[in-house]
């Protein structure tokens, strides 16, 4: 590799040694990644989008050398060589600031993830789903840091080193062994079912090799075979274990090929290098069922449990492990009893809302969590709605707590002592400072200040005074800037919704209009009507005078006009409407019922006809279309048509009586189609009773 020089000292070979101890100095009690080859990386030029982007490499070695010294080598190297060296080198973890420099989306660094050797792991040094700035973490855990790509490489490398960061795991710890067929069966042959049974049986051999293996290496497995001719054609093995605890790999030879792929996760997700025992803020639902949930003081859920049977030392114990609790909060006001006995077992701060938090608002807060029930929806809420209220206050402790003092014990002081966060760091250094006899420090003699010094003390406490009032006015200034923000957002609402309303009115005037209109037209065509109504009675009445051979039938009001329409379609009716007219309460004769679509029947449904007599079958839409319309269908055979030219008359009786007939047939159909769609019902609810 090439080297970037600076001031420290080389060694012949180009190598950087430095002490081990100022490495991982000030990473907060951590213990280093010894015995292991880091890689550091973070983009020197390019864009990993774009075609070739370059990384500041540094690679720490802590292998082979002295236990308080380490080496350290620097290169710029390009996308495909810092793969070469990763697959050569195989070191323990890539650090990195921002995942997304080594990969262009998910998918590409989950498959980045997939290519990586079994015993590499990626780290993003500055955090989880959040992250934070580089700088910050560095200094926070007193690593040398520069904005020089090469330095930040170094500082990721270091972070990593000393176990800060979380790993980027795509994989679970399942591994799938497939053993198949390592060439194709062929099509066919005098030899083929030999040819056959020789591939099938090297695949069986082999899986039960595999099994074998596994089994020495105690490695838990399920097996799923396929049999064919002669053997298998394919054996499955899920192992509980990743692929470099499977003493099998992949291979193809001759008949058969192994090939070993681990189970994917549903995501992308984070798991710190080093489990601590943080402070957390506990959120918890009693009852029968007692609920506890973790959350970090950075807001990311840690971890929820349920349990029905485990008693309150059992309950204390697993959140003892998950961390120290802070702040204990529960989702009612008052604070339920057993909740205060758990607050006063940690000697933490305690949290309840103002009035019991709706259950809208805990499916709001929770949405993006997966939790087994309510009562875990509860403590979970009870938590996160706790970690809002104090979100700004943690901020403010954080920007005032140095980077040498631990951020997380501070906010913890501050909660519990209800003091404010200068109060607190001076009883930190003084409890630093104490060491000596206290005896023996109480009888020295303290020296007198002089008035240049009271002055200066004087003046440090008005400052800080003044530092605390300004951050007291800034933190108004926020609130009141909000609360414009949500007056100008009221106005542009308001603005909106008075825009809508306009719209609104002139959509109103326009309809009214339009229904002024139709009704001129209704008018017009009830007027046309009328008249279309007295020239048929006209027409009726010359009819008769004119046709003798209705005598036997033409008795005073026994007659009722018949509509003809010749086939059931829209030309026919169109022609019916067109020469004659169709009105509420016609007797209409379809002399060819068949072929009838639904838009067809629905027309002659909205005529409003008081009855429908058909020759022919209708088809099942037009049928159902007018029964729900509750258009009497009789059959031509039931009522006695006479025609004349191109005029028909029916006699009243018998319409009557064909009407009074389907009535009959409707009703039945009505409570057939009720009795259905009630065993329906009970069918539904009977299997959604099984479901339960």
């Amino acid at each position: 590799m090439s080297h970037t020089l600076d001031t420290r000292e080389l060694t012949p070979l180009g190598v950087e040694y430095i002490f081990g101890a100022s490495l991982v100095a000030g990473v907060n009690d951590r213990t280093s990644a010894l015995d292991s080859v880091v890689f550091g990386v973070d983009i020197q030029s390019g864009d990993v989008r774009g075609d070739a982007p370059s990384y500041a490499l540094v690679v720490v070695d802590t292998r082979d050398t002295a236990s308080d010294e380490v080496r350290i080598e620097r290169d710029v190297v390009s996308f495909r060589k810092l793969r070469r060296l990763i697959e050569r080198d195989e070191p323990a973890i890539v650090a990195t600031d921002n995942m997304y420099e080594l990969a262009t989306d998910k998918d590409d660094l989950v498959r980045f993830l997939r290519w990586l050797p079994h015993g590499t792991r990626l780290v993003q040094v500055t955090g989880a789903e959040r992250p934070e700035p580089l700088s910050r973490v560095a200094s926070r855990h007193g690593v040398p840091y520069g904005k020089d790509p090469m330095k930040e490489a170094e500082a990721a490398a270091r972070l990593a080193l000393a176990n800060v960061g979380y790993e980027v795991v795509a994989f679970e710890n399942t591994t799938t062994v497939k053993v198949s067929r390592g060439r194709s069966t062929g099509k066919g042959g005098w030899s083929q079912d030999r040819y056959t049974r020789r591939i099938h049986g090297s695949v069986k051999q082999q899986s039960r090799e595999v099994e074998s293996a596994l089994k020495e290496a105690n490695l838990e497995f399920e097996r799923d075979v396929t049999e064919k001719y002669g053997g298998y054609s394919q054996a499955l093995f899920t192992v509980e274990g990743r692929p470099q605890d499977i003493p099998v790999s992949t291979h193809r030879s001759g008949d058969t090929r192994i090939e070993i792929e681990r189970e994917r996760r549903d995501g992308v997700e984070f798991e710190p290098l080093v489990k601590r025992r943080d402070r957390v803020i506990v959120g918890i639902d009693p009852g029968t069922t007692t609920a506890v949930a973790v959350v970090g003081l950075d807001g990311r859920v840690l971890d929820i449990h349920s349990t029905r049977t485990a008693d309150t030392p059992t309950i204390i114990e697993w959140l003892i492990e998950r961390g120290r609790p802070t702040l204990v909060a529960a989702d009612v006001n008052p604070m339920p009893e057993t909740v205060e006995k758990f607050r006063r077992s940690f000697d933490a701060a305690g949290w309840a809302p103002p009035s019991d938090i709706p259950v809208d608002e805990k499916l709001h807060r929770t949405r993006d969590v997966n939790y087994e029930n309510d009562h875990e929806r509860d403590a979970l809420a009870a938590a996160l709605f706790a970690f809002d209220d104090h979100e700004d206050q943690f901020e403010r402790i954080s920007r005032k707590v140095p980077a040498d003092v631990d951020r997380e014990e501070v906010i913890a002081r501050v909660l519990t002592s209800e003091e404010s966060v200068e109060a607190v760091l001076r009883e930190m250094n003084d409890d630093d400072a104490s060491g000596g006899d206290d005896t023996e420090r109480e009888q020295q003699e303290q020296p007198e200040l002089s008035p240049e010094q009271r002055q200066i003390r004087n003046l440090k406490s008005r400052v800080e005074r003044l530092e605390s009032h300004v951050e007291d006015l800034n933190e108004t200034l926020d609130e009141k800037n909000e609360t414009i923000e949500e007056y100008k957002k009221e106005l542009s609402d308001a603005r909106r919704e008075e825009r809508r309303e306009a719209r609104e009115r002139r959509e109103v005037n326009r309809l009214e209009r339009e229904n002024g209109r139709l009704e001129r037209t209704v008018e017009s065509l009830e007027a046309e009507k009328d008249e279309l109504a007295e020239k048929l009675d006209r027409l009726k009445s010359l009819w008769k005078l004119d046709h003798s051979n209705f005598d036997d039938v033409n008795t005073e009001g026994n007659l009722a006009p018949v509509k003809i329409v010749e086939q059931f379609t829209n030309g026919a009716l169109d022609h019916t409407v067109e020469e004659y007219g169709i009105a509420a309460g016609d007797v209409v004769y379809l002399r060819d019922a068949s072929g009838a679509g639904r838009t067809t029947a629905e027309r002659l449904a909205a005529f409003d006809p008081r009855a429908v007599i058909r020759s022919g079958n209708l088809s099942e839409v037009a049928d159902e279309v007018l029964f729900e319309a509750e258009v009497p269908v009789a059959p031509a055979d039931d009522v006695t048509i006479q025609e004349i030219d191109e005029l028909a008359v029916a006699r009243k009786d018998e319409i009557a009586a064909a009407i009074d007939a389907w009535e009959e047939r409707a009703e039945e159909r009505r409570k057939e189609k009720q009795k259905s769609m009630v065993d329906q019902i009970i069918s539904e609810h009977r299997a959604e009773n099984r479901r339960q």
